[in-house]
């Protein structure tokens, strides 16, 4: 297979080009007649699924014997009707009555029927991938829709991503649609290697875990991964879900990250309103941490949240938010609570040490948003009225050590003097 696609920083891909693209993909890899299950993201991914979804259809009209949607959810709450009508780009009712024959599924991770295993990751394989780090066989479970098609089609974005490296590809298959053991796995190897580590680096040990799991699919993996800039489409590449990725994952990172001189005192992160929860607002600070300066502070201004989780919030309730070692030197004691909830817990509050029973963050946290003060300090996270917040204090003030952020959570915010190190 040849990869196919093109990509650039300053040039806007075109309906005409994407069309052509996609249908000599499909011509390529002889998908007529073949069943076709296409895994896309839900509404928290920027991702032009709007423009994808009648270019699929028209060309696989007389190809396919069935052309079906499969939202990679990972854990987050089902897409309504009405989401999903508008991630696809169509009015209410014009689905049912233009488009009978596709079927549109919500990803189900906690419905054990809904899911199969494909194999296992043995002890020793967990051991090597994860550098050490981990050492646990983990069984891999995937939407059983998975096994029911020829052909698992990946559409999806490529952004900086805080347990990955750089998210898209296999990723949308894990944890996009498997099952939670192989989910709070690699997780909380993100966690140990922290996000500031991981964060837009390419080639990692939580890639490497995603990438043996999908190879257990019995199903053919084909992907398109995308790279999305606002309302544009920058890159598109059609191959393997690996070799697409790493070309998307080449341009995002020179798309999607911005490089500062110095650190900042105080940051204003602003996420983009498609973020309503902070279970998926939290990228806000996932993506800024690197350039608050050691005892700064990061505010996630938001005053549409009203929830930190709908799925994972009495968890986060009984363990709030700390850094890595307060979970790390304490295992036993949180093994009920799963490992991707204390993984997104550290990612939140950062890096930092927890020493003699001391907890030590190296930056603070805080909330401006309509999550109540008695909520946001139950969970050890600081508050602020988001009333009291007025963004031109911030706006054009980096020579001051302030930040102003709009619409954070997709690009990535690093120093050119880097104080966190690559994996190595």
């Amino acid at each position: 297979m040849s990869l196919m696609g093109t990509g650039s920083a300053d040039r806007a891909i075109k309906q005409e080009e994407v069309r052509r693209i996609c249908a000599e993909f499909f011509e390529q890899e002889n998908l007529r007649g073949k069943r076709v299950l296409a895994v896309i993201p839900d509404n928290t991914r920027t991702a032009p699924i709007d423009v994808f979804f009648p270019v699929l259809y028209d060309i696989f009209a007389d190809r396919p014997n069935r052309l079906d949607f499969l939202i990679a959810l990972g854990t987050h709450p089902p897409m309504s009707e009405a989401a999903i009508d508008k991630r696809l780009g169509l009015r209410p009712g014009v689905r049912a009555s233009r488009y009978p024959n596709v079927r549109v599924f919500n990803h189900a991770w906690k419905d054990p029927s809904t899911l199969r295993s494909v194999g296992t990751l043995s002890a020793e394989d967990v051991n090597k991938l994860s550098h050490g780090l981990l050492h646990k066989p983990v069984n891999v479970t995937v939407n059983r829709l998975v096994m029911e098609y020829d052909v698992v089609l990946i559409i999806g974005p490529t952004f900086p991503h805080e347990v990955v490296g750089f998210s898209g590809g296999n990723k949308y298959l894990f944890p996009g649609i498997s099952g939670q053991d192989i989910i709070d796995m690699f997780h909380w190897l993100g966690a140990l290697m922290t996000s500031p580590v991981i964060i837009g680096r390419k080639r990692t040990p939580v890639r490497a875990v995603v990438d043996a799991a999908a190879s257990l699919l019995p199903t053919k993996r084909l992907c398109m991964s995308l790279v999305v800039s606002g309302k544009s489409l920058l890159g598109l590449y059609c191959g393997t879900p690996e070799e697409a990725w790493s070309a998307a994952a080449d341009l995002s990172s020179s798309v999607h990250v911005k490089f500062f001189t110095r650190p900042f005192r105080s940051v204003l992160s602003c996420p983009a309103p498609m973020y309503d929860e902070l279970w998926v607002a939290a990228k806000a600070a996932y993506k800024l941490e690197p350039v608050v300066a050691d005892g700064g502070e990061l505010i996630i201004y938001a005053p549409h949240l009203r929830e930190i989780s709908v799925t994972h919030g009495a968890f986060i309730e009984q363990v709030g938010y700390h850094v890595r070692d307060y979970f790390a030197s304490r295992l036993a004691e949180f093994s009920h609570i799963p490992g991707g909830v204390l993984a997104h817990s550290t990612h939140v509050k950062g890096v930092g040490t927890y020493v003699h029973g001391k907890e030590t963050p190296r930056i603070t946290v805080t909330l401006a948003t309509g999550i109540p003060r008695e909520s946001c300090e139950r969970v050890n996270l600081g508050y602020r009225d988001p009333r009291s917040v007025n963004p031109s204090e911030w706006q054009d003030k980096e020579d001051e050590g302030k930040l102003y952020v709009p619409d954070a959570g997709e690009t990535l915010y690093r120093l050119h003097n880097d104080p966190f190190p690559e994996f190595s």
